[in-house]
């Protein structure tokens, strides 16, 4: 079973979380943060990864180390759980609609950590949590899983949807990259023979 479980502590934040790829996405999710435990529990339904966080944080500072800090346990929990890689599909790409918005996620699990993160907002808020915090944690998770992730919004105008979006394209390209290619099984997915 590929799982894996990361505690961090730091003067900001206190986490726990685990993860196991081939779960069947439930998720138990509490940040303090309203939007991003719906948001982590879209990405926990929609990739199959059962994902349970538990995340204490200087919230009466602001969303951002939390959000961020949470990216980068789920990225150390994920890259633990790949272990060596071996029969994993590695690429994926998906177009993921959501009513009116439209975006575009590719992801390499290559061993290095290369973010393109192209999305604009329609309003600097959603609720009471920062945008600019998504690109945070997708910059947190990317660096800290070592993978190489390409996120493009096409077009939208709630930036709700644009996030959800984005998460759920995330979720959906995990799942297909993640996947045993039974075509491989045991092959580790490179020339080089090993990844990172």
């Amino acid at each position: 079973m590929r799982t894996g479980k990361i505690t961090r502590a730091t003067k900001e934040t206190e986490i726990s979380l685990s993860v196991n790829l081939d779960g069947t996405g439930r998720a138990d999710v509490s940040t303090g943060i309203g939007f991003l435990d719906h948001m982590l529990d879209l990405l926990a339904r929609h990739s199959r990864i059962d994902v349970t966080v538990k995340a204490k944080g200087d919230l009466h500072v602001d969303h951002h180390h939390t959000t961020e800090d949470v990216g980068i346990v789920l990225g150390q929990a994920v890259k633990q759980a790949l272990g060596d890689m071996r029969g994993i599909t590695r690429y994926a790409d998906v177009h993921m609609p959501m009513d009116e918005t439209l975006s575009r996620v590719a992801i390499d699990i290559s061993g290095r950590p290369v973010l393109v993160f192209r999305v604009e907002f329609p309003r600097d808020k959603i609720g009471d949590f920062d945008v600019d915090l998504v690109r945070e944690f997708f910059q947190a998770f990317t660096t800290n899983a070592a993978v190489t992730l390409h996120v493009e919004t096409l077009y939208g105008d709630n930036s709700h949807h644009v996030a959800e979006s984005c998460f759920k394209g995330l979720a959906r390209a995990l799942r297909k990259a993640f996947a045993i290619d039974p075509s491989a099984k045991g092959e580790v997915p490179s020339t080089k023979g090993s990844i990172g």
